[in-house]
């Protein structure tokens, strides 16, 4: 199974939906809530995220070598395979 993680948002309802979604797909996966990081912390995910190409937004989840920033569940699934998110 590919690696899941992501950068999230305590506070985001798009955030949560995502972290439930890839549990109750029995998915692993980690995450780090952005906000509840150090500036200094916060200010090497924003270079991360800006030297991956993606925006500034949330959820930004990465699986495997792939990146998706939003709510995407079409994608996920496409990205995991039938079999794996299923």
């Amino acid at each position: 199974m590919k690696r899941v993680f992501m950068y999230t948002l305590s506070t985001c309802p798009w955030c949560r939906k995502t972290k439930t979604y890839f549990a109750d797909h029995n998915v692993p996966f980690q995450y780090v809530d952005y906000d509840l990081q150090t500036p200094e912390e916060q200010q090497k995910i924003e270079q991360e995220m800006k030297n991956r190409g993606g925006a500034l937004s949330f959820p930004w989840v990465i699986i495997g070598d792939d990146l998706i920033v939003g709510w995407n569940p079409t994608k996920y699934d496409e990205l995991l395979g039938s079999t794996q998110a299923r």
